[in-house]
């Protein structure tokens, strides 16, 4: 009596092991990436679509522009797609955290807006400038101005200047900060001159078309990535969704929204048909090398 209890507790200690390692199997297969707003979004679900077994991806969608690197760090996703790469180095300062970018989408292709003026030529001395409030898109909004002469920067800022590193303003331009999603409210306020973003300030109905200053990011300094931690940075997960956000699918989807000139894509198929290609011409040499040997 006491083997056969012995024998099936064993059986049973086994067979609970065996389905808690399928559980976990299955679990670890699906990649939860946390994001924002369209096409963000709309991103990840195409992504979703076409990501190689036996992964599978599942939207976190978040409401603010916090929440997806603090749900990484915590592990409780597996990537975001929200942000560029200067905004997760200064979360990583910020919280010592160890989120790496592994691949660019997209750049947004953003600037400023004016209820005011038709043109930056009617810009006056002494207008109002609504910028972002946190450190990143407040740099690369004084970016913008300084390469259309509206301000300069001291040149020891770095990649990070702020209103404090302005060191002429012929303009006598006044700053208001405000937080990257109240943006849209300071255009509808009457505030002259307003960064924003694409994604925001299509809620209003405007497009880049309408903006009065443009940003020229040839580099994609700040084109928007897939990120993971550095734990997961060699991981068959990580390749599988990189792949997945780099595919033709999400390219094509891209191209789409880049006629309407809200973004340009910041990667190409290019490279992986070339490598395709010199896969293939190798291939054909090894043929023939094998026939000559023949």
């Amino acid at each position: 009596m006491f083997k056969k209890g012995l024998v099936a507790s064993v059986a049973a200690l086994v067979f609970g092991a065996s389905l808690s390692s399928v559980v976990t199997a299955q679990e670890e297969s699906v990649l939860k990436v946390a994001s924002h707003l369209p096409p963000m979004t709309d991103i990840v679900e195409i992504a979703a679509e076409v990501i190689a077994e036996p992964y599978s991806i599942e939207l976190v969608e978040v409401s603010d522009n916090i929440q997806y690197n603090e749900a990484l760090l915590n592990d409780e996703v597996f990537a975001n797609f929200a942000q560029h790469a200067p905004f997760m180095e200064i979360f990583n300062q910020e919280r010592d955290g160890d989120l790496v970018a592994i691949q660019p989408i997209y750049n947004a292709i953003l600037g400023f807006y004016s209820p005011v003026y038709d043109s930056i030529d009617e810009l006056e001395d002494g207008a109002e400038v609504a910028i972002p409030s946190d450190i990143t898109n407040e740099a690369r909004a004084l970016f913008i101005l300084e390469s259309y002469d509206l301000i300069e920067l001291d040149e020891e800022a770095g990649l990070f200047p702020t209103v404090d590193s302005i060191t002429e303003n012929p303009h006598n331009l006044e700053f208001t900060h405000v937080d990257l999603l109240n943006l849209t409210g300071a255009y509808e306020d009457g505030v002259a001159l307003v960064f924003n973003y694409p994604t925001y300030i299509a809620s209003i109905g405007l497009t880049p078309a309408d903006a009065v200053l443009l940003e020229d990011d040839e580099e994609f300094t700040y084109a928007l990535q897939v990120i993971i931690r550095e734990g997961n940075l060699d991981s068959e997960a990580a390749e599988a969704l990189k792949a997945a956000f780099a595919s033709p699918e999400v390219h094509a989807f891209l191209e789409e929204l880049a006629e309407n000139g809200h973004l340009e894509p910041a990667f190409d198929l290019d490279s992986e048909d070339d490598s395709k290609n010199d896969e293939d011409d190798k291939q054909d040499d090894d043929n023939e090398s094998e026939e000559d040997a023949e």
